[in-house]
């Protein structure tokens, strides 16, 4: 719990008057997950048994793996990439809407039911939840891609749900309110969330996948790193000691803790009950 002093302003003052009241924040993990643990239903189902025994409030996000990639190969729609980044045309946008915000996202919540883990599926357009807006670049058109900031997401209403003890879980698609679908990224979405409910939570923003945090040298378990800020980043970005798959978590982790999420993590996806109860697995994300 964070103790936060609540300051008044009196009608008749400029100033606020400190009252001596304090507010406890109540504890929100904000999970997210993908890749290989997605597409691995023996992985999936042990990481949902962790997340599920979570006493804490808890959100979790995730991306859809390989599904959507291996759905387009066969119904032989191209998937185009421009530095690492999916160009989502119509045709794309259809199969990852189907795949995230359906078939995914309705497995993670049918498996969390059977945990009695009272779960519920969401894209960003149900409830308004999560307003984007077209990424927008000076050469590329990257086609129904969607950006967000903590001002896209919908705080008070995801806050109800939690009210309820509902475990609100999130799949990689956002809107516009215009009629238009998006895909945005799930790293992103994980770390806007962390950001817009800091102000009513104790929120601790955990990455979970297949390695054992930031690592050195990629290849070696051995090498990882138990804390980085944002010169580290800097620094082994320049040296090109980082893969290109965890710089979008690694940015987004940095954006957290600089915009008031109290804690940020890298960890293994296998570790997460251990972290929950002992509090040092990973990497942790630094000022």
């Amino acid at each position: 719990m964070i103790l936060v002093k609540v300051l008044n302003l009196d009608k008749d003052q400029k100033e606020p008057v400190s009252q001596n009241v304090y507010k406890m924040k109540e504890k929100l993990y904000i999970i997210k997950i993908g890749g290989a643990l997605i597409d691995d239903e023996e992985l999936l189902t042990q990481f949902l048994e962790q997340f599920s025994e979570i006493q804490e409030k808890k959100i979790l996000v995730h991306g859809g793996g390989k599904l959507a990639t291996t759905l387009a190969d066969k119904l032989g729609i191209e998937q185009k990439m421009i530095n690492g980044r999916r160009i989502t045309d119509k045709d794309t946008l259809d199969i990852v809407t189907m795949v995230y915000a359906g078939g995914i996202n309705k497995n993670i919540v049918e498996k969390l039911q059977q945990k009695n883990c009272n779960a519920i599926g969401f894209s960003g357009a149900d409830g308004n939840l999560i307003k984007a807006k077209k990424r927008e670049h000076p050469d590329i058109d990257f086609g129904f891609v969607g950006d967000i900031n903590k001002k896209s997401v919908n705080k008070k209403l995801v806050s109800k749900f939690m009210k309820l003890d509902l475990i609100p879980v999130f799949s990689a698609i956002t809107h516009d309110k215009k009629g238009n679908l998006f895909n945005t990224n799930a790293d992103t979405i994980a770390s806007v969330m962390a950001q817009a409910l800091s102000s009513k939570f104790e929120v601790e923003l955990l990455y979970c996948f297949d390695k054992e945090g930031v690592l050195e040298n990629v290849n070696d378990p051995e090498s990882l790193i138990k804390s980085m800020n944002g010169e580290d980043f800097d620094v082994l970005k320049k040296e090109g000691k980082l893969h290109k798959g965890i710089l979008p978590k690694l940015e987004n982790a940095l954006g957290a803790i600089k915009n008031n999420v109290n804690k940020v993590f890298l960890i293994k996806e296998t570790q997460l009950k251990n972290h929950i109860e002992n509090h040092h697995a990973g990497t942790e994300i630094c000022l």
